[in-house]
């Protein structure tokens, strides 16, 4: 078992299903309404918990409602609680989610406390990235603790997995550090210019990955399964698996949290992103973010079904 340290965002997730996602100025009578733990990291942690890793979480939380029970569910996954960082000022994030009958979403973040996130709450936090077996980092707090988070692996030698979302243009150096970079297709547009929609298209958006310094480039495309590239020219598709869709939201992190556990672990690249995808996969079946991350024994059935 693996340490995985994350870095990253904490918001309480607000839920409705709807039966199609309003258009803008539109109003879409809905529901049921959900109310649960989320934020990538926080997702991500959760996942790489359940997998089975030993998980360090660094995040910013507030004192209110959503704060308390924020730390009970980090106190229910088992998290290494200590670098939880509490403001008397601002908020626990929130989101607002809505979901519509085909699974796809629609999300609005208030960052909250966890956007307040400083250098000062890395470098309090140094050994738990110090002693990590990897990294994990997103772009839902604030760059500053961000870069601070790489600066720290990078003294340490400690592999960085970076999932660039939401996406926001970032430092160009950041790239060069990075071990693992696990962008979306949108993302892969953002950080390249190029529209992936197929393996050909996927490739020439990791090309230009690695010629500004990115390590593996991991490329998640939904239903259509990943892209790896290990080295320019050489990449790979990667199918997916067909499963009953009920929610999309989390799916990315329930892959970058199953893939963070299984490269702790001792996994090659392609076992751990073959890990990776079905754990996205049985979290797309069920409603709802942290709470739709998988368990080790389920990922273990279900791979042992599939292939």
């Amino acid at each position: 078992m693996g340490q995985v340290t994350v870095a990253g965002s904490y918001v309480a997730d607000l839920m409705i299903r709807t039966p199609q996602l309003p258009a803008p100025g539109e109003t879409v009578l809905g529901g049921p309404f959900q109310m649960g733990p989320g934020g990538k990291g926080g997702n991500q942690a959760t996942a790489a918990a359940r997998s089975g890793a030993d998980v360090v979480f660094i995040t910013k939380i507030g004192t209110d409602v959503f704060g308390q029970e924020a730390m009970q569910h980090f106190e229910r996954e088992g998290f290494d609680i200590r670098f939880v960082q509490k403001s008397e000022q601002d908020a626990t994030g929130t989101a607002l989610i809505s979901v519509d009958e085909k699974g796809e979403n629609s999300i609005v973040i208030a960052p909250g406390a966890c956007g307040k996130m400083s250098r000062m709450d890395i470098e309090r936090a140094g050994r738990a990235i110090e002693q990590a077996d990897i990294l994990v980092l997103q772009l839902e707090i604030h760059f500053e603790a961000v870069e601070a988070a790489i600066h720290q692996a990078i003294q340490c030698d400690v592999p960085i997995l970076l999932n660039p979302a939401p996406y926001t243009a970032f430092p160009a150096e950041w790239l060069c550090h990075v071990t693992y970079v696990t962008p979306n297709e949108t993302e892969a547009r953002g950080l390249t210019g190029i529209t992936v929609v197929d393996e050909a298209s996927a490739q020439r958006a990791a090309d230009i990955l690695h010629e500004k310094g990115a390590g593996v480039v991991i490329i998640t495309m939904g239903g259509r399964g990943v892209f790896l590239s290990k080295e320019k020219g050489k990449g790979r598709q990667m199918k997916g698996f067909s499963v009953e869709v009920v929610d999309t939201t989390g799916a990315g992190d329930a892959f970058n949290g199953g893939f963070a556990y299984a490269i702790s672990s001792g996994m090659k690249v392609e076992d751990a992103v073959q890990f990776g995808q079905a754990a996205a996969a049985l979290s797309v079946m069920k409603a709802g973010t942290a709470v739709s991350m998988p368990y080790l024994e389920e990922i273990k059935a279900f791979l042992k079904k599939v292939l």
